[in-house]
């Protein structure tokens, strides 16, 4: 009676709370010892008490006391009696209590409350849990969470004594394809000794090992198919200017630049001006790197190339000497670091097929991107007026000027084409990485290796071509590395060159002597 009288008026003067845990689990819980302390926490988390979670809350603030045998919460900015014992948490306890916290947030009725929860308690698949995950599970109206929750459950099973339950939680999970259930049945497997509960775990691994084969090979054609995209996208404008025209433009890949650039810089006055509005930046900054690059292209062709049509070495080193200008002025205009081109919502993200399977918004946007770009310049160049003058002065400079044809205002349009094709290229690349000086330098070659192949003057060999190399290259950096594929894919354009020296797809036609 006098215990309970002086913990009364402690109540009282220190702003202090019984808790509305059972007494005797309370201060095991805050004042136990070592696996007793666990054990507490374990059986008040089985039995799914509400005021367990901010009982634990409080533990971890520090804000919990013991006194007289009871765990005592002190209310916030209350000074603690000076005889009262504040509970120590080792590294042990404060993991339990977190993995304990994250058990109750199972419950919650927030979604993304749930989903973080589920993410802490992957790698902690505890039996101890199993009477929380199986309320929680039941409580699931989510059914990406509650296929989460049935793997996790099944998970706290393989940890069981009883081999029964083992064996039936290897067998709910041989349906996953989860990399991190693969891992967990492979040590699992490592300390089983029961016959029939080793069979089961050796048969789900291999399972979700044939689903991550399919997923990997998937993964592989993806990253193929989206390299093969962004390199028919840098090669469609070079399919112009070297496959129709014979320039051999170096600076091509410093058009790819400029057009990255006018994208930073739509993005820059969007952030500066319309914060609101950033979201929507993508759809001005397209038309802006068509613009900036075929403004360059143009003055480039009017300024020097007119004077070398016909001449490959002199073009060849005269848009050399153009790209480091251009490199140059990019260096002194945004300086020599890399700058960042931010995704905008609707791009970020990915869509999730298979646990190692997923295709990232902005690769699948610049597939269909790249589509759309092969589709336009096909019907420019096959129904459309200037198409026609394009085609005629790239077939029969001297016929097409007799019918008057205007040669040198198309030669002018057509370069200011294929250089504002490659500033898309460029918007298209600052939403996969970084935007630098330096941005062209890595897609040149890549570019000239699929108009070559494809033939010169094909938009469909370009097509064939640059989706080819593309998935070829993953296939061989995946086999033999990065370096050991770039060699090897050379050796093969040699190959092909020697044997069809006008490409795969070579015009056909009548030589007139």
């Amino acid at each position: 009676m006098f215990k309970r009288l002086v913990l009364g008026w402690l109540l009282a003067v220190f702003g202090l709370s019984a808790w509305a845990l059972p007494p005797e689990l309370a201060s095991r819980i805050a004042a136990g010892e070592g696996d007793d302390r666990v054990a507490a926490l374990q059986q008040a988390l089985a039995a799914g008490d509400a005021s367990l979670g901010p009982f634990l809350r409080a533990l971890q603030d520090g804000r919990v006391r013991v006194k007289a045998g009871q765990a005592l919460v002190l209310a916030e900015g209350a000074t603690p009696p000076a005889d009262a014992e504040e509970p120590m948490l080792n590294n042990r306890m404060r993991r339990e209590i977190e993995s304990a916290l994250a058990g109750l947030d199972l419950l919650s009725h927030d979604a993304a409350v749930r989903t973080k929860a589920l993410a802490t308690l992957r790698d902690d698949a505890d039996p101890s849990k199993l009477p929380l995950l199986e309320k929680a599970l039941a409580a699931e109206s989510d059914a990406s969470l509650r296929a989460q929750l049935n793997a996790l459950v099944a998970g706290a099973k393989l940890s069981s004594t009883d081999p029964s339950q083992r064996r039936i939680a290897a067998t709910e999970l041989a349906g996953g394809a989860d990399p991190a259930t693969r891992a967990l049945l492979l040590e699992k497997l490592a300390a089983e000794t029961d016959p029939a509960a080793k069979a089961a775990m050796q048969k789900a691994v291999a399972d979700i090992g044939d689903r991550l084969a399919w997923g990997e090979r998937a993964q592989l054609l993806f990253s193929g198919l989206s390299l093969g995209s962004v390199l028919l996208l840098v090669a469609l404008g070079l399919a112009i200017t070297y496959g129709l025209m014979g320039v051999i433009n170096m600076a091509h890949g410093e058009l790819l630049m400029v057009g990255a650039y006018a994208t930073y810089s739509v993005q820059q006055a969007f952030r500066a001006w319309a914060p609101g509005a950033f979201d929507h930046y993508l759809w001005l900054a397209l038309p802006a790197s068509f613009l900036a690059a075929a403004l360059v292209g143009a003055a480039m062709e009017r300024s020097v190339i007119r004077w070398l049509y016909g001449r490959p070495l002199e073009t060849l080193l005269a848009t050399w000497g153009i790209s480091l200008v251009l490199m140059q002025a990019v260096r002194s205009l945004f300086g020599a670091q890399n700058v960042a081109v931010e995704n905008p919502s609707w791009l970020s993200g990915g869509w999730a097929l298979l646990p190692n399977l997923t295709l990232p918004y902005n690769r699948l946007a610049i597939l269909a991107f790249a589509a759309l770009v092969l589709i336009g310049m096909a019907l420019l160049l096959s129904r459309t007026r200037l198409g026609l003058m394009v085609r005629g002065v790239t077939q029969n400079r001297r016929m097409a000027a007799c019918v008057g044809v205007n040669t040198a205002k198309v030669d002018t349009l057509a370069f200011a084409l294929g250089s504002g094709i490659a500033g898309l290229a460029g918007c298209a690349l600052s939403q996969i990485g970084n935007v630098g000086p330096d941005l062209g330098q890595s897609y040149i070659v890549d570019a000239f290796m699929v108009v070559v192949l494809g033939g010169v003057g094909q938009l469909a060999g370009t097509v064939y071509a640059g989706l080819g190399l593309g998935v070829l290259s993953k296939l061989l950096e995946g086999w033999q590395g990065a370096v050991l594929a770039k060699i090897a894919l050379l050796l093969l354009l040699v190959l092909v060159i020697q044997k069809k020296p006008q490409g795969l797809f070579a015009l056909k036609g009548r030589s007139v002597e």
